[in-house]
């Protein structure tokens, strides 16, 4: 599995993807999400120095194997957490406090993209997209498409893009308020 680094915001903390678990462990190891049955099957592995404190070992499920499916490594608008995705699961963890983690609900998330000019991180779902800024979730836009969504641009504060409509069988446009997800 190919996982690529998108560091475009400021952070605090070093990763190393690892081809598989290491032989020796260290210390801490945090398991997202925890109930996954096998999760070592096809999971990202990550080896976090976070700013302060014991680097750790974070192994994220694999969410689908489909290769389109985002795999890799974002830095966030806040710089003590970092996002990875395995397959489409995406996964938010606090590197100072590995122990405090968020998940992003769309299962999968076909799409991320850093907006570092507006302090965002965006995940592209199926029918809408969720917004995540310093703070935490920012805003999430109300459905967009049936099944699919392309960002076409990002001019200022409007992202514009193209969803699919049921009824006409098309890409219909629109336009969202980066700020509050709004549609406009």
């Amino acid at each position: 599995m190919s996982a690529a680094q998108h560091l475009l915001f400021p952070h605090s903390w070093s990763v190393r993807v690892l081809e598989r678990r290491p032989l020796i462990a260290p210390r801490r190891q945090f398991v997202y999400p925890q109930q996954a049955e096998e999760v070592e099957r096809g999971a990202l592995e990550l080896l976090i120095q976070p700013s302060a404190g014991e680097k750790f070992l974070a192994t994220c499920a694999l969410g689908f194997g489909d290769p389109s499916a985002p795999t890799g490594v974002w830095s966030c608008p806040h710089p003590d957490w970092l996002c990875a995705a395995s397959g489409g699961y995406v996964y938010l963890v606090h590197t100072l406090r590995p122990e405090e983690w968020q998940m992003v609900p769309y299962r999968p998330v076909l799409g991320i993209r850093a907006v570092p000019e507006q302090h965002l991180l965006l995940f592209l779902g199926h029918q809408a997209i969720c917004a995540w800024g310093g703070e935490g979730q920012a805003w999430e836009s109300e459905r967009l498409s049936w099944e699919g969504i392309e960002i076409t641009s990002i001019s200022g504060n409007i992202l514009h893009g193209l969803g699919w409509d049921l009824m006409t069988d098309k890409d219909v446009p629109f336009a969202l308020d980066l700020q509050t997800g709004i549609r406009i």
